[in-house]
């Protein structure tokens, strides 16, 4: 018996040592509701900053959300349910031109390149873009940024 409550003792203690380091604490950090439009590779350098903890070394809680659309993210961001979105300019352009005088204020660029792309049915090894003149291409959702540049 007494055996076993040293064994049961000793993965006990183990446990402790090994969640010990496991828990994030937020206590004394500023929080930050970020809401992001969709999951992109684009932002893989800001999934690994959560990750790491770099935003915590800054002093930062940052809460990670998907809005699923731009449209979505504006709406938490004027209800004050997210502190920052990452959208295309497009939301806020609409929330301004519609007279709203609580709009979003467009301050910074997460990508470099626009992670647009073009998927056709087969592979043609000589594409051309001249190759789509005549062909129907279907572009972002309807008044996306994409369909307005």
């Amino acid at each position: 018996m007494r055996k076993k409550g040293i064994v049961i003792g000793t993965v006990l203690s183990m446990l402790l040592v090994v969640l010990t380091g496991c828990g994030k604490s937020t206590a004394g950090l500023t929080k930050v509701r970020l809401q992001e439009v969709a999951h992109s590779i684009f932002y893989a350098p800001m999934y690994v900053a959560l990750e790491e903890g770099y935003f915590q070394e800054e002093g930062l809680d940052v809460e990670l959300t998907n809005g699923n659309g731009a449209d979505k993210v504006m709406t938490a961001m004027i209800a004050g349910e997210a502190d920052i979105g990452f959208m295309g300019p497009e939301a806020t352009i609409y929330v301004y031109n519609e007279g709203n005088s609580d709009y979003a204020v467009n301050f910074a660029q997460l990508t470099q390149r626009a992670g647009n792309f073009l998927v056709g049915r087969s592979n043609d090894q000589n594409f051309a873009w001249s190759d789509l003149k005549g062909k129907t291409v279907i572009g972002g959702r309807a008044g996306g940024i994409h369909i307005s540049m």
